[in-house]
């Protein structure tokens, strides 16, 4: 089966070399996203062999991740891979990621980072389960780890795929879509790497309190 891997970057040329030449052996396409870095995240991801799509000005997590899925379904590939570009993933979880897919049992898979919670910052666990707890909530659907980005998608999954926000609220969307797909869902514990640089992106707790102001926005108003 074709695999893509789509790493949506923002300002990450210290770190998406590295995951790109870590990718390529285990993927037939790596596609990153260049979401109007103002840094060498494109140059640096070209030179280390990926496949780039760029956005000229800052569109977000979920724009990236939605140009990202869209390139790789017209690129034919049957399963799609979200891997974050600041090295907190591990290419090594990838084939335990998407084995349920391949074998017809699940439509979406997330790599769920419980296999050792102790090593996760206070900070970032509580926001993390606030992101689980109110997408809960709002879609009716308890995942262990919402807002990994760390996913594995089907071709049908991805093509039905209907992302309409362009930020962090894209992952607890992502839940909504399953949700109203109905897609078999797995859960795959993976192990993160944890470092000053990768705790420094991400979910933080005030993004996340940012985040739950426009999921609930969006809820009521859209």
């Amino acid at each position: 089966m074709r695999l893509a891997v789509v790493v949506p970057a923002y300002n990450e040329e210290k770190t998406v070399g590295e995951v790109v030449r870590s990718l390529r052996p285990a993927a037939d396409l790596v596609l990153v996203v260049d979401d109007g870095s103002s840094d060498r995240t494109a140059g640096v991801a070209v030179a280390a062999g990926g496949d780039v799509y760029s956005h000229l000005i800052n569109r977000g997590l979920g724009a990236a991740l939605g140009t990202g899925i869209a390139a790789a379904v017209a690129r034919d590939a049957d399963i799609i891979v979200t891997f974050d570009a600041d090295g907190q993933h591990k290419v090594e979880d990838i084939p335990r990621l998407i084995e349920p897919i391949r074998l017809g049992a699940a439509d979406v898979a997330i790599g769920c980072r419980v296999a050792d919670r102790s090593r996760m910052p206070f900070s970032r666990r509580l926001a993390n389960w606030i992101g689980n707890a109110l997408t809960c909530v709002l879609f009716g659907i308890w995942v262990k780890d919402s807002q990994s980005g760390l996913r594995a998608f089907s071709r049908r999954a991805a093509e039905e795929l209907d992302i309409k926000t362009d930020r962090m609220e894209v992952s607890s969307e992502i839940i909504q879509e399953i949700k109203r797909h109905g897609w078999r869902l797995a859960e795959v514990p993976i192990r993160p790497v944890y470092t000053e640089y990768s705790l420094s992106k991400g979910q933080s707790f005030f993004v996340g309190l940012k985040t739950a102001g426009r999921l609930l926005f969006n809820r009521l108003f859209r």
